[in-house]
């Protein structure tokens, strides 16, 4: 069975393993991830390997969701290496919902179905309130 830190890890690698041009205003530029949240002194593994695709083979909406996945995975791992349970759940919560405004915002660049536009624009509006709400309470009890 692998530990924590071993799957920890493995996201990190994975997250850090795709290699994006910026594409534009995303999640991390509007949302920013707490400073209490960030583990400081944690080495994150580096790689520069694709995982799969070829940067040259995918979509410009492809690109801009790895990028936004990327971001996630990075403040996830992060948030959870927090020592306290709460604040742990906390800080991984808001990187998710950053994640999740960043894959609504590419949707709202990209894509062409009103119904799927519609959608993203609540979750964009519904997360950044509970990023907001997330936000405040790491601020009032973390260390």
């Amino acid at each position: 069975m692998k530990t924590f830190t071993n799957v920890a890890l493995s996201m990190a690698t994975a997250a850090a393993s795709f290699v994006i041009l910026p594409s534009g205003a995303s999640a991390q530029s509007t949302m920013a991830y707490p400073e209490k949240c960030k583990s400081h002194g944690m080495d994150m593994p580096k790689t520069d390997m694709s995982a799969g695709m070829q940067m040259g083979e995918m979509t410009d909406y492809q690109k801009a969701s790895m990028e936004g996945m990327k971001n996630m995975g990075m403040n996830m791992m992060q948030g959870m290496m927090k020592k306290d349970a709460d604040v742990s759940f906390v800080c991984g919560m808001i990187a998710h919902h950053i994640g999740a405004i960043s894959m609504s915002e590419a949707e709202l660049k990209y894509g062409d179905n009103d119904e799927a536009k519609q959608m993203a624009r609540k979750v964009i509006e519904a997360q950044k309130t509970e990023i907001e709400e997330m936000s405040k309470w790491v601020d009032k009890e973390a260390n």
